[in-house]
């Protein structure tokens, strides 16, 4: 059945780059990304088969179990667009185009002198035998990056600025993983790509590993009653875990003054690094009004969240121009940061 359901998707692949992506390109005289192009249309398809999973599996769960009801879902639309303009490749392709040259100039020069990363398989041989426990290995080590990459873009103050804006959702649903500002999205998506680039990624586990860590965001930012059970809520991030994470009000204690909860997959980062709360209140989700955007973030449009993404990077970054504070956990360190000029 898996053989079937590949090979099918395979011919839809094919099919799509000769009827509908290969004319264009051919046309401008861009028969050299036909490539690219190739394993841009697998992104697509899987992206839209990911969303069709997610809305049929976990839309329901969310109706019939809600944590919270909003009798206006106008917040949520826009969620909805991120997830479409990220799924879709819309905005994976703009990090494609920003980054292309810097990546062909990165592989030209570590083939210039002779560097191939390494593989798993090149330290372990066996695993070319268990690709699925290969996959696991690179998964967890992936994660691991997640983890120290989140939680950066919590801690330092002009990732956060940008970062706030996934944060100012106060109607959190399926749909907020995607809800990013598009530097936020380019900084990921480099993290992401160098780091799989170093550990040497096969192409064949590198769209695997991206959707099975898409697919469980989405289900950690579900609007459900959901409980994986005493054991299952220590092995893998959960609605309730990952809804402490968005919390409008921190635990109050120092080792979450930039928040809690930053594994992306699996909790037991957080429990190595010091930064799990295990609360079992589900509490309101968002950032506080002294938060680094205006209190209209949370319902704004798609376009006037870029821009105040960018003017709270701005605030943050150019000397002498007043910054708003992160949260009321994250204004008292940051402000002690900056009395102590770091």
């Amino acid at each position: 059945m898996i053989n079937s359901f590949t090979e099918a998707l395979v011919s839809l692949q094919g099919w799509l780059l000769d009827r509908l992506v290969q004319p264009p390109l051919l046309a401008m005289g861009l028969g050299s990304y036909l490539e690219v192009a190739f394993d841009g249309v697998e992104f697509v398809l899987w992206g839209v088969l990911q969303m069709a999973l997610a809305y049929l599996l976990l839309r329901p769960i969310e109706a019939l179990r809600p944590i919270e009801v909003w009798p206006d879902r106008q917040a949520v639309r826009v969620d909805v667009l991120y997830t479409m303009l990220d799924r879709l490749g819309i905005v994976p392709l703009l990090v494609f185009v920003l980054l292309a040259p810097l990546v062909v100039e990165v592989d030209s020069w570590l083939r210039f002198h002779d560097i191939i990363p390494g593989q798993l398989e090149d330290l372990l041989p066996a695993l070319e035998r268990q690709p699925l426990l290969s996959f696991v290995i690179y998964l967890l080590i992936l994660d691991f990056a997640e983890y120290w990459r989140h939680r950066l873009s919590h801690t330092l103050r002009w990732w956060w600025a940008l970062h706030a804006i996934h944060h100012s959702q106060r109607q959190m649903t399926l749909w907020t993983d995607s809800r990013n500002h598009l530097l936020d999205d380019l900084s990921s998506g480099v993290w992401f790509a160098a780091i799989s680039l170093l550990i040497g990624v096969p192409p064949g586990h590198f769209i695997g590993l991206l959707m099975a860590i898409r697919t469980i965001e989405s289900l950690s930012h579900v609007n459900a009653w959901l409980s994986f059970g005493r054991l299952g809520e220590l092995l893998l991030v959960s609605p309730r875990y990952h809804r402490w994470h968005h919390a409008l009000v921190l635990p109050d204690d120092r080792r979450y003054r930039y928040g809690c909860n930053f594994a992306v997959l699996f909790p037991v980062w957080d429990q190595i690094f010091g930064t799990q709360y295990r609360g079992q209140a589900m509490p309101a989700t968002g950032i506080g009004d002294d938060g680094p955007l205006p209190a209209s973030a949370a319902r704004s449009g798609f376009w006037r969240q870029q821009g105040e993404g960018l003017r709270a990077l701005a605030a943050a970054v150019l000397p002498g121009t007043a910054a708003r504070p992160a949260t009321s956990a994250h204004t008292n360190d940051h402000r002690q940061d900056e009395q102590h000029g770091r």
